[in-house]
């Protein structure tokens, strides 16, 4: 990973049907732009290469501390274009495989990437766009979002990694559920689930993962990166495996740079004062 390299500056990432992506950088947040506001956001195999595409360059970027997710308008995203996937069914499979390919390259692109990944959902978060908010590391929807797995009711299976997101945080009964029954999910209930992170009021999902992001922002990069790493790769591992990378990262962590400079800053005598200074708050039973 580079130490500095250019910053990403703001673009429309273009794509051979309506739907886009949009890029632009707010300090050391990176916002990511669904586009197609007169289709709920509806997504397509070139914007699903476009988006892994700006997730795996943002990787090396140690200038990008964190990524937001929205969508432009009303909505999060529909998910898939319907229409296009009435045509698809004309044409051979094999480019369907293609097309899904696609779209897991840019999920599994989201759990690589050192930074943290935050949702911002408003309005419909329905299949594929579902999908694409369960796999980013953080959610914050508006209280009048609506969540819909929408797979099952068109005849299809998931896609995008809602099984394995679902299976992952919730219980069975649960996950099926959501898979199942085609009735929408409010973004209360999937917050009492522990699904979304944060609830705000309708309108101001985007402006509250900004801010959240920032304060990310903050923190010490290679310590961030190393947690979301341990956390995406405990459930393939066994505790003792786990408590092993634990061991290493550590390690690693206590030796790093960022550590030296932290632990110094804290044990410093005018951070010493401050923090004596502060009254210690009243522990009611």
């Amino acid at each position: 990973m580079t130490a500095a390299v250019p910053a990403i500056t703001s673009s429309h990432v273009g794509t051979s049907s309506a739907a886009r992506l949009k890029t632009h950088r707010d300090g050391p947040v990176l916002v990511l732009t669904l586009s197609n506001p007169g289709a709920r956001n509806a997504l397509s195999p070139s914007v699903y290469r476009a988006a892994a595409k700006v997730m795996r360059d943002a990787a090396g970027f140690r200038t990008v501390r964190a990524i937001v997710l929205c969508g432009e308008g009303e909505h999060f995203s529909g998910g898939g274009d319907l229409r296009r996937l009435s045509r698809q069914r004309r044409l051979p499979a094999a480019e369907q495989h293609e097309h899904l390919a696609a779209l897991h390259d840019w999920i599994l692109a989201i759990e690589a990437a050192p930074q943290p990944v935050i949702a911002a959902v408003e309005g419909a978060a329905a299949g594929g766009g579902f999908s694409l908010a369960l796999a980013c590391d953080l959610v914050v929807a508006a209280e009048d979002a609506k969540f819909f797995t929408s797979f099952v009711s068109m005849g299809l299976t998931p896609d995008g990694g809602a099984t394995d997101s679902l299976a992952r945080a919730l219980p069975p009964q649960a996950a099926l559920e959501l898979l199942l029954d085609d009735e929408p999910c409010t973004a209360r209930r999937l917050h009492g689930w522990g699904v979304v992170n944060k609830v705000v009021p309708p309108g101001e999902a985007c402006a509250e993962a900004i801010a959240w992001a920032q304060r990310l922002a903050r923190g010490p990069f290679e310590a961030q990166a190393r947690t979301k790493q341990l956390v995406h790769a405990a459930r393939g591992r066994s505790r003792r495996e786990q408590l092993d990378a634990e061991r290493e990262s550590s390690v690693a962590s206590l030796y790093g740079e960022e550590s030296g400079e932290r632990i110094k800053a804290f044990l410093s005598p005018r951070k010493k004062r401050a923090a004596d200074a502060e009254p210690v708050p009243e522990v009611r039973e």
